[in-house]
């Protein structure tokens, strides 16, 4: 109570008795019977009528003048900066964009154009600049930290004498102020003089004397019993303000002699304590000075003239001394003074459970990543390599590693191919140089490396970052490793596995691969295999202590994924492994958790990111990419440019061809063209291997000796164009390569290392779209130009050049590819509406039943595709929307946009779209702007809308109660938003439209969904102004405080004041329910008046009473239900001390409390006026706010 003026204390003691819990003390408390609980609805209450709102748009314009010279007009108008747009710049990981510098120029795609849009573009943002203060109160800005509990008033008479017989403290007073602590003394005699190193580490002492003066002592050290090194007296003491010109947190005492004392703290919150303790002390010796001077001893004329000569110097400094108490006391009152909410409990709960969850642009997302470091691959068999032997001991041949992951689980392969060379460097000089003209060719590599990475520092990688979405113990780190081309698997292991004395064995092998690697060093043969687990557990935890296994000889039979697969399944079994040859080496490999901060790696498509130093000597780390499962809940949007196709030749069935006297030792070229004439040049796109260029024309796979029907494992990756076309193809030449190198034959024979012996060609687009399902296709003897064009016609005709088929042009290859792009698409329905939307944007004429056949088709397109390019598919949508002039057109790119909506939350990815209805309600905001700039068509479909969900709400959420829940919030958030861009009148009536649709004695679900509606839509950030709270009075008012308030819920002030009038009605309704509803109301009635408490916006006593007066008919509310409510003793209404309730059903008012009171009711004449003054903020502004704070609190709840 002391916290406000004297004339409210009575309101004031009247309040807080209301709103502590109830007690036998209280004197005024609900009642806790039973009888309340299990109230039943009376079957009088009808339905309220709906009070149409006024015409908001209307009043701002005709009472502007008013509005504009009230002196609280801020709380009458929208701000004019209430929202903006702006652009916030795409963020991304590279050091560049990851789209090629003239990607947008070559694409002629729709659907290329829009993805390399999506992946470039800024995005555009509307944002609110009060959003801060559109949520619950717990979410407000600058909210201030709630006190544990009340500050304690002290009063002097309650004080008792310090006994503390400390010699430094004889004679001072309890209740006197002190304080100790280390500060750092400047020079005594002038400030202007005084330097940093000039300022001494002293302990000062704050301490009263006897007579009620205060001393300033200070000390060397803690020791204050002893005498202290000089003593600042603060009764000659003027002012303390701070001063920073020669140290931080310094602070001057000003002295009546003008000499001044400087003093410095070690931190900012100290300097303020002690500044604002000798303020504080200051004051109390001016206050009992002038208080001295007053109350002068009249018959004593020396000491009456002692005062006046006082007095005449405190004159001289008053106006500076009494500006630093008034700072001091307003300072300090504004800290210790708590609001009045903060005593309610649920102010006190960190509750964020309303909040709207936070909507962050799309980011690339990884699964967890791995980081593999290859160190070495030994093998027992070594010499030195060196032509004079004076050299290292190596491995007496060049092998090649290449790491790829495998599941086990779920049965298949899960990254793409990392190659590692990790061969000594005398060991890489075997293999002779090939030309350039072979493996580099002419012609111009993706232009991303250029000044930027440098071939020298990229051509032998060593570590690589994998990345697993969905981690578990049956991932496999698989090792296979090659040599050079030079016979049989198991001829060429046989010396490696033996562990006798291997030099002259080391001598004999050196000597052969020294021979192949000069003739045969570009083709390659499989060797052996090893394998590691990764993860210990399905938490990602990687398994570090795990070493690769026994390095096994691979078996030319089994060398396929497939083969892999199941040999893996048995990795566990030891009995099966143990049936496996063995070649006795070491690969020594290990893994790591990747860092967030790990410098100096690439992607996939050799895009630098930001953490990368353009050195040359630095090594690269590159990033493989991860195959990830096509399921909707492993996907991710795209962000990125990336446009990657694998190809993979897997078998070639040989043995029954007719047109080459020698196939065997078959090796496969591939290569990757855009024209089929006869001096095309194969495109420079493909990815290159460890010790040969980045980019490269071709690829070969590896050699299976004296094989017919050669399996293959390779993988060759290819950078793909931006655009492509019906030419762009794969080339595949076979090759019979000649491994005999003895010296039988002419030399003519020896010479020629590969003769071909066949081709292949695979189209890459088939009806627009990139082919990546499992091939078979025939093979040539020839390849005459425009071998593309060659149709068969059937009965022995055809259309094309002549071309010989090998064996009848059965399908002897297999192959398949594996697209990774996210600017092609391989879902048809997807394909065929871009490439309709194209024709139309192209001046074809648009029919609206074929673009509706295209939206329907949308519904089967498949989820990961959708979520995939959802961004691109989304703005597509909307484009079609904004321009369709059929109404068939709109309704079905609406269902597509609620189908993908639909689809992303029946996944489970709220975190891409939050809810079913949430994102189609923002669509439609972002179309809104202010009065008149709709058509009445617009205002007529929003209409529609709303009545048309509303059943979907009201009588379908017994069956779906999630979807209602969800569908009802979303509606509330909508209509709020428009608050902002739409006729704010026409809002309110979509509000009076939903409000109908509920009725007294509604399941208690359904009055759930109304007042979280009011909740959300009442905590719109412009709620107060929303309400005008002003003067509606008729003709000229003079001043405020003339004006008439209502009291009572009249059908004009809920015109008026539109939202709080319904509010309050619908609060009013719910009193008349079950307890469990009237809690709900309660509690949404209490929180908006905690937020108004807690608004900084609205912080002065002013703005206080001025909103109080929204609220004064909540006092009729409360006259209204007084029956449920137990006077125990004194209460400001007046209320017959007779009546007791006994029966909480026979206390029901006796005509329907719903009716809408008119003016002139009992409320007015049963107040009193000084109350209702002090209330309404007439009598005094704190007042009203506190009494309107007191009244939801704790026993409210318990209504």
């Amino acid at each position: 109570v002391s916290q406000f003026p004297p004339q409210s204390a009575s309101i004031s003691a009247f309040l807080f008795s209301f709103s502590s819990p109830a007690s036998p003390s209280a004197p005024f408390s609900l009642s806790a019977s039973p009888v309340s609980s299990i109230l039943q609805p009376s079957p009088l209450i009808a339905k309220p009528k709906l009070i149409e709102p006024l015409d908001y748009e209307n009043v701002i314009v005709q009472k502007k003048t008013q509005i504009l010279n009230d002196c609280l007009r801020e709380m009458l108008l929208f701000p004019y900066d209430d929202f903006q747009t702006a652009i916030l710049r795409r963020q991304g990981r590279y050091i560049c964009s990851t789209v090629p510098a003239k990607a947008e120029e070559e694409a002629q795609s729709l659907f290329v154009t829009e993805c390399i849009k999506t992946y470039n573009s800024d995005w555009h943002l509307v944002n609110y600049k009060y959003e801060d203060y559109s949520g619950e109160f717990r979410q407000l800005p600058n909210k201030v930290v709630k006190l544990d509990k009340l500050p304690v008033h002290v009063y002097e008479v309650d004080e008792e004498v310090d006994k503390d017989e400390d010699a430094a403290s004889l004679g001072s007073q309890k209740g006197g102020i002190t304080k100790h602590g280390w500060l750092y003394k400047g020079n005594m005699n002038s400030a202007i003089s005084v330097t940093m190193r000039s300022f001494k580490r002293r302990f000062f002492h704050l301490i009263q004397l006897g007579d009620g003066s205060y001393n300033l002592n200070f000390y060397k050290d803690e020791k204050i019993s002893k005498e202290p090194k000089g003593s600042i007296f603060l009764d000659s003491c003027m002012g303390v303000v701070q001063n920073n010109k020669v140290r931080r947190f310094a602070f001057e005492l000003k002295m009546q002699d003008k000499s001044s004392y400087l003093l410095a703290a070690d931190s900012e919150v100290e300097m303020e304590e002690w500044i604002t303790i000798l303020n504080k002390i200051l004051q109390l010796n001016f206050e009992a000075a002038m208080q001295e001077k007053r109350n002068g001893d009249s018959h004593e004329d020396d000491e009456q003239s002692k005062l006046e000569g006082s007095g005449s110097g405190l004159d001289s400094y008053l106006p500076e001394l009494a500006k630093s108490a008034r700072e001091a006391e307003i300072k300090l009152k504004s800290e210790s003074r708590v609001k009045l909410f903060y005593l309610d409990p649920d102010a006190q709960k960190l509750d964020f459970l309303s909040a709207e969850p936070e909507v962050k642009p799309f980011e690339e997302k990884f699964g967890k990543r791995i980081l593999v470091r290859c160190n070495d691959l030994s093998f027992n068999l070594q010499c030195c390599v060196a032509e004079n032997e004076e050299g290292p001991t190596t491995n007496v041949e060049p092998f090649f590693v290449t790491l790829s992951l495998f599941d086990i689980k779920y049965n298949r392969k899960i990254s793409a191919d990392f190659h590692v060379d990790l061969n000594h460097f005398s060991v890489r000089q075997m293999l002779a140089t090939a030309s350039p003209a072979v493996m580099n060719g002419s012609g111009q590599s993706p232009s991303v490396l250029k000044g930027i990475l440098h071939e020298a520092a990229m051509q032998y990688p060593k570590q690589g970052i994998f990345s697993v979405t969905c981690p578990h113990p049956d991932i496999f780190l698989v090792a296979r490793i090659e040599k050079v081309l030079q016979g049989s698997i198991t001829h060429c292991a046989e010396p490696y596995m033996k562990s006798s004395d291997s030099s002259k064995v080391a001598q004999k092998v050196l000597k052969n691969a020294k021979q192949a690697c000069q003739r045969l060093g570009q083709y390659r043969m499989p060797f052996a295999w090893a394998a590691r687990t990764l993860f210990k557990d399905a938490s990602g935890n990687l398994d570090k202590n795990a070493r690769f296994s026994a390095i096994y000889r691979q078996d030319s039979n089994k060398l396929s994924n497939d083969d892999m697969l199941k040999l893996l399944a048995d990795f566990r079994k030891p009995e099966k492994m143990a049936k496996l040859p063995v070649i006795l080496g070491n690969l020594d490999i290990t893994i790591d958790n990747v860092s967030s901060d790990f410098p100096n790696y690439v992607n996939s498509s050799y895009i630098p990111t930001k953490q990368f130093e353009t050195c040359s000597k630095t090594p690269i780390t590159f990033e493989v990419e991860e195959f990830v499962p096509c399921i909707p809940k492993h996907t991710q949007p795209y962000t990125i440019y990336t446009n990657h196709l694998y190809v993979y030749p897997k078998y070639l069935k040989y043995d029954s061809q007719k047109s080459f006297a020698k196939a065997r030792n078959i090796a496969i070229c591939i290569e990757f063209k855009d024209s089929d004439e006869e001096d095309s040049q194969p495109l420079k796109c493909i990815y290159g291997r460890p010790g040969g260029p980045v980019f490269t024309r071709s690829a070969f796979a590896a050699v299976l000796h004296h094989h017919q029907n050669p399996e293959f494992y390779d993988e060759i990756k290819i950078e793909l164009p931006t655009q492509l076309h019906e030419k762009h193809h794969l080339l595949l030449t076979f090759f019979h390569v000649s491994c005999d190198n003895s010296s039988k034959g002419s030399t003519k024979k020896r010479d020629v290392v590969e003769t071909q012996v066949g081709y292949s060609w695979l189209p890459l687009l088939k009806d627009g779209r990139v082919v990546t399902s499992e091939q078979h296709i025939p093979v040539s003897a020839n390849l005459p130009a425009g071998y593309l064009g060659y149709q068969e016609l059937g009965m022995g005709r055809h259309y094309g050049p002549e071309i010989k088929w090998v064996d009848g042009g059965k399908p002897l290859l297999k192959i398949s590819t594996h697209l990774v792009s996210t600017v092609y698409t391989q879902d048809q329905h997807l394909h065929n509406f871009f490439q309709y939307c194209q024709k139309t944007e192209s001046g074809a004429q648009a029919l609206g039943n074929e673009l509706v056949k295209y939206l329907k088709s949308l519904h089967a397109m498949e989820g990961h595709v959708m979520i995939a390019f959802l961004p691109t598919i989304l703005n597509q949508l909307f484009r079609v929307l904004t321009r369709a002039t059929q109404e068939e057109v709109a309704v079905n790119v609406t269902r597509v946009i609620i189908h993908v909506v639909a689809q992303c939350h029946e996944e489970g990815l709220e975190r891409l779209i939050f809810s079913q209805s949430w994102l189609f309600w923002d669509v439609l905001v972002t179309y809104l702007l202010r009065n008149q700039r709709f058509p009445a068509s617009y205002h007529h479909a929003v209409e529609t809308v709303v009545n048309m969900l509303m059943p979907h709400i009201t009588q379908k959420f017994r069956d779906n109660p999630e979807a209602s829940k969800n569908a009802n919030h979303s509606l509330a958030v909508f209509i709020k938003r428009c608050f902002t861009f739409m006729d704010r009148g026409f809002v309110f009536k979509q509000i009076n439209n939903y409000i109908s649709c509920f009725a007294p004695g509604d399941p208690k679900t359904l009055f759930e969904f109304k007042f979280e509606f009011l909740r959300v839509v009442c905590n719109h950030e412009h709620y107060i102004p929303l309400n005008l709270p002003m003067p509606f009075g008729k003709g000229r008012i003079q001043r405020y405080q003339d004006l008439q308030l209502d009291y009572s819920l009249t059908d004009e002030f809920c015109r008026n004041h539109f939202l709080v009038g319904l509010l309050l009605r619908e609060v009013g309704t719910a009193l008349q329910e079950f307890r469990e509803v009237r809690l709900i109301a309660i509690s949404v009635l209490k929180n908006l008046l905690i937020k108004h408490s807690f608004d900084d916006r609205y912080a002065s006593r002013s703005h206080q009473a001025r909103i109080a007066t929204l609220y004064l008919p909540l006092f009729g509310l409360l006259i209204e239900n007084v029956q449920r409510i137990n006077v125990r003793d004194v209460s400001p209404f007046p209320v017959n001390a007779g009546m007791t309730v006994k029966d909480e059903s026979l206390a029901l008012p006796a005509v329907n409390p719903l009716v809408t009171p008119q003016k002139g009711n009992t409320l007015d004449n049963s107040l009193h006026k000084d109350l209702l003054g002090a209330i309404s903020g007439i009598g005094n502004a704190p007042c009203s706010c506190a009494l309107l704070s007191g009244i939801t609190l704790k026993s409210w709840n318990q209504a």
